[in-house]
């Protein structure tokens, strides 16, 4: 195993926008590694589950193309193009090493000629408006400090009618699993993840932006906000992880 970074990284409440946004891009370039088998591992592989479920929400009628916004290591876009046999997908990320890792992966999955990735942010997404019929990210908007803004973008490149997911952790909401949920974040996740992990002091850090992800209400009203209407919630487990879909109106 390589050696252990054993670097301490603030909370979300400590840093400014940008020094977040570089703490982001350093934790997620050195856990790349045992990213997917440490996710599947400590969600009990409910993570999976969450994703097909946001998969099978999806709705192509136009351009039959999907983008994934934060696409990590191309789990969602993965998903979404074993799904629909006739649609296009773009993976979207700013850390190369999770893009590097997902491109294996789609090409293991002979998916090359159909998932495309690309390289920015989700606060310019380099696409044209109206671009594609569907815009999701997956456990990546809590690490974006502007979400107001990565929404309205989400929804500036699908087309009218068309559809932003955002399939995210959250805290319960009653008292006591909402306190379990919490130590298990805070204790017992970091060390559970030291055994796999090169740098397990990144999961103080991914716990901490969980547990200050806004209420499910708070970010449908988010949405709403934004500009997107018809705003569902969908619970998943307990309520550990919420899909929202909204939509982007037919006319402006």
């Amino acid at each position: 195993m390589a050696k252990i970074i054993e670097k301490k990284y603030p909370t979300v409440n400590q840093v400014t926008d940008t020094q977040r946004i570089g703490m982001v891009k350093e934790i997620f370039s050195t856990i790349t590694g045992k990213y997917d088998f440490l996710n599947h591992f400590l969600s009990l592989r409910r993570d999976i589950a969450w994703r097909r479920f946001a998969v099978k929400k999806m709705r192509f009628f136009k351009t039959y193309r999907f983008l994934d916004v934060a696409t990590g290591t191309c789990d969602l876009a993965i998903e979404a193009a074993l799904r629909y046999r006739d649609i296009q997908v773009v993976g979207l990320d700013f850390v190369q090493e999770m893009m590097d890792s997902g491109k294996k992966k789609i090409a293991r999955k002979k998916l090359l000629p159909r998932i495309k990735t690309l390289t920015g942010d989700a606060l310019h997404i380099p696409s044209p408006s109206n671009s594609f019929d569907a815009a999701g990210i997956a456990f990546g908007i809590r690490n974006i400090p502007d979400k107001t803004r990565t929404l309205k973008e989400m929804m500036r490149v699908v087309v009218p009618g068309g559809q932003v997911l955002v399939l995210e952790m959250t805290s319960p909401k009653t008292r006591f699993f909402n306190g379990v949920y919490r130590i298990y974040l805070r204790k017992i996740l970091p060390v559970l993840a030291r055994a796999f992990s090169s740098n397990p002091n990144a999961y103080y850090y991914l716990g901490d932006s969980i547990m200050n992800f806004p209420t499910a209400h708070d970010f449908a009203r988010l949405m709403e906000h934004a500009g997107l209407v018809d705003v569902e919630m969908h619970s998943l487990t307990l309520g550990l992880t919420y899909l929202h879909i909204g939509y982007k109106p037919r006319t402006e």
